[in-house]
């Protein structure tokens, strides 16, 4: 009877979501405490008074009805009373929300999650057939460029024009005289299918950014986060054909191979590794917002990788840059034995360019004794990174992907060691340059599971976890 009233009462004060703990207070103190101006006993998450979390108005509607029930003696002495409100509720909620990115709910939310992964998915296939197109020699194959793309020669007659453009090409005349015109189809089928999956990206990402912007389901900060993405998206395009129009020039010497500016590369290649970490990176946050923790243990544990696992994070990304500058000056083919380069440990050319500088970027055995250098430097690291945390009290989560990285980055050793023994074949090439970026997408999933929980979530998370 008196349970039923309570209930009724507190709903008529808005007052759900919640219970009291008060033991060993009588009822009477606990209606002083309510009405007065300090009241000092513990709630749970949060920390502050439930007195101050909640409006006058509720505090005495609360005290005045308790009063009032004839009840009172029965219940002085009781031991478990629990009362919050939604004025309380409320001010969680707002806490916590703000760590959210997409509004409308929970099918908002997975439905931008699923656009964000399909988009960085797109990405990442970008990459890999952006590295089959190089692998190939294709990326030559079209000596103009325009911003809508233009259909592809459809008559024998258009295959011949383009045919006589990439005759006159400095790649055919000192790399492919005499090719048939069937084979240069398949170099130029290669380099458009690149550059229009690249503006089917383009088109996908924005149909559905204009859709959930109209609907309202993506906040301010996720809308500029993105603007910017989209806009890096689409001067991808432009530095696309800013490194292609380099292949097209003369070479300096004429005993040199027409290729585009190593420079050119690897910014092409690290502006597309950014707007797929970033696509990555956000499409996480969206869909987990909060990273998966389940006592302080396990936080403080956290804490202790993060700090070694954004360094690694740092080499892993200049491991993958160092590459596009292997892959620029063709110094893949330079030395094709480890682990010796030749028959020496240290080849004897690796300062024979001046300024000093130069050969750190363009000449083409030390630019792959930095990549074999780096990429050790980066197997080790995670090695260190997984052997110092197998102690560590930390999620189950965070131990799987730092394990599944430790996997990942021994393969890419092993692959580009292979790589490099059969003289750079398109197969291992380009699956070489695909690990490189899915070594990247642990390390980033790795990173994101490591974020320090929102405060409301601290509040509320016991001190060790309970047995999984």
């Amino acid at each position: 009877m008196f349970e039923s009233r309570l209930v009724s009462l507190l709903k008529r004060s808005k007052a759900l979501n919640g219970i009291y703990t008060a033991r060993g207070r009588t009822f009477n103190k606990f209606l002083n405490e309510l009405s007065g101006p300090s009241p000092a006993f513990p709630v749970p998450n949060p920390s502050r008074s439930f007195s101050s979390m909640i409006g006058p108005s509720a505090r005495n509607s609360i005290v005045y009805g308790l009063r009032s029930f004839p009840h009172r003696k029965w219940i002085n002495g009781q031991t478990f009373m629990m009362i919050s409100t939604n004025a309380a509720a409320a001010s969680i909620k707002n806490k916590e929300a703000s760590k959210f990115l997409v509004t409308a709910g929970s099918k908002a939310q997975k439905a931008v999650g699923m656009w964000l992964f399909v988009s960085a998915t797109w990405v990442f296939s970008m990459v890999v057939l952006g590295g089959i197109t190089r692998l190939t020699r294709s990326g030559l194959s079209m000596t103009d460029w325009k911003f809508t793309g233009g259909l592809p020669p459809m008559t024998n007659e258009e295959w011949e024009i383009e045919f006589e453009k990439y005759k006159q090409s400095p790649e055919y005349k000192r790399v492919n005289k005499g090719m048939n015109i069937d084979d240069f189809k398949f170099i130029y089928w290669m380099e458009y299918a690149h550059r229009m999956w690249g503006r089917a990206l383009g088109i996908m990402f924005a149909v559905p950014f204009s859709y959930f912007l109209r609907k309202g389901y993506i906040t301010v900060r996720l809308g500029l986060r993105l603007g910017v993405l989209f806009g890096l998206g689409a001067g991808q395009g432009l530095i696309g054909w800013w490194m292609v129009k380099s292949g097209l020039e003369e070479p300096e010497s004429e005993y040199s191979q027409p290729r585009v500016s190593p420079y050119r590369l690897a910014i092409h290649l690290t502006s597309a590794f950014a707007i797929y970490s970033g696509l990555f990176w956000t499409a996480l946050s969206v869909v987990l917002p909060e990273p998966p923790a389940e006592s302080i243990t396990w936080v403080r544990g956290a804490a202790k990788v993060r700090k070694l696992a954004i360094p690694v994070s740092i080499l892993v990304g200049i491991t993958a840059i160092s590459g596009a500058f292997v892959a620029g000056n063709d110094a893949g083919h330079a030395f094709n034995t480890f682990p010796k380069m030749g028959d020496n440990w240290i080849p004897d050319d690796i300062f024979n360019m001046t300024p000093v500088i130069r050969n750190f970027f363009e000449n083409t055995s030390t630019v792959q004794l930095d990549h074999r250098i780096l990429a050790t430097a980066t197997l080790v690291s995670i090695a260190t990174l997984w052997w110092s945390t197998r102690k560590v009290d930390i999620h189950p989560a965070i131990r799987s992907l730092i394990g599944s990285t430790m996997g990942m980055a021994a393969l890419q050793v092993t692959l580009g060691i292979s790589t490099l023994l059969t003289y750079v074949p398109v197969s291992l090439g380009t699956a070489h340059q695909a690990g490189a970026l899915t070594l990247l997408t642990l390390m980033i999933m790795l990173t994101h599971t490591l974020r320090r929980p929102s405060p409301a979530l601290l509040k509320s998370l016991p001190s060790v976890a309970k047995a999984l």
